[in-house]
């Protein structure tokens, strides 16, 4: 049945300018229309008596046992009323679908977004519960600034870049990462000197047990070349502002500033780019093949991730989430700066 196949995960890529609850209503219409579309099976049949004349003797009439289809179930078959004096067309069988969205991207923002069809709902609560990373490639343009951390935004100030070279900016880069991954196991509350966390470290599996503040797992420059630069970004618990906060706080401590013309989502959890189905494929069959293709994968993860952590308690929330002050800080202390 295709209901019964839509049950599970798939993601779908979200392009710039494209709300997700527009995304997701999309999908859900696209999904009620191949459900509720005409099938093109040959209708059930039956066994009927029709009368007409005997063979060889044309005068006499005979009934002649037949074949003919059942139409009782047929989308077009009508039902009189007659207590109401007019004619009910059977509808269509499905009006609506229960769809969710994992983590979700802002307008601005495209990428891998990850839907829940059916009992996939609950799946999306189990990737939550996991603490699973995320992957984005951030372009950043050196020399002015913003209101609100984007290109496109009220201009507040234009500055000179031509000190800013690849060096000092890995340099940045590095400081952020070594404070970040400082925050990350302390957030994971786990003894470093038990054999569940050299356990964990191994499979590289190790996560806050709570809600925390953004968490940036890996930062490298893929791309330099003054005024743009391109960076992958591997962190948790994010939104997308606070991504292009961090470009403008990377630009201030290059002593200039930076905004964010792009925020790309390359990879949520198990799922990436390939998987990601394109808008002309937002359609049954196509996201039926999505989620059973994805369900083998998608159980073997969670159960992984999902395997439960002996000794560990929540913590209270440190402070506030770093900032250019805490990065200048982390750079003459080393410390890790409001994680």
């Amino acid at each position: 049945m295709g209901l019964a196949r839509l049950n599970g995960l798939f993601a779908a890529y979200k392009p710039p300018g494209l709300k997700w609850l527009h995304l997701r209503d999309t999908v859900e219409q696209q999904l009620l229309k191949g459900l509720n579309a005409p099938k093109p099976s040959v209708p059930e049949q039956r066994v009927g008596f029709l009368l007409g004349p005997m063979e060889g003797n044309e005068e006499e009439l005979a009934l002649t046992a037949t074949s003919v289809p059942t139409l009782t179930n047929h989308r077009l078959v009508l039902g009189i009323e007659p207590r109401d004096s007019y004619m009910l067309v059977c509808g269509p069988a499905f009006t609506s679908l229960k769809i969710g969205v994992g983590h979700r991207l802002d307008i601005q923002s495209s990428g891998v977004l990850v839907l829940g069809v059916g009992r996939g709902r609950r799946l999306l609560t189990d990737m939550y519960d996991a603490h699973l990373t995320k992957d984005y490639t951030v372009r950043g343009l050196l020399g002015k600034a913003t209101d609100d951390f984007h290109e496109d935004g009220r201009l507040v100030e234009k500055t000179t870049y031509d000190h800013v070279t690849r060096e000092k900016l890995d340099r940045i880069l590095a400081v952020i990462q070594g404070s970040h991954q400082k925050a990350l196991v302390m957030y994971s509350n786990l003894d470093l000197q038990s054999q569940e966390a050299y356990e964990m470290a191994t499979r590289g599996v190790i996560r806050p047990m709570n809600k925390s503040p953004m968490l940036i797992t890996g930062i490298r420059c893929l791309h330099f070349a003054p005024p743009e630069f391109l960076l992958e970004v591997q962190c948790m618990h994010e939104t997308q502002q606070q991504l292009r906060k961090l470009v403008h706080e990377i630009g201030l401590e290059l002593k200039t500033t930076a905004v964010c013309s792009q925020v790309r989502r390359t990879r949520d959890g198990f799922f990436t780019l390939d998987d990601a189905l394109l808008r002309t494929h937002w359609d049954l069959h196509s996201i039926q093949d999505a989620i059973q293709a994805a369900a083998p994968r998608v159980a073997a993860e969670l159960e992984k991730n999902l395997k439960p952590r002996l000794g560990t308690q929540e913590l209270p929330s440190p402070g506030p989430s770093w900032n250019s002050e805490g990065l200048s800080s982390a750079l003459e202390a080393g410390s890790c700066a409001g994680h």
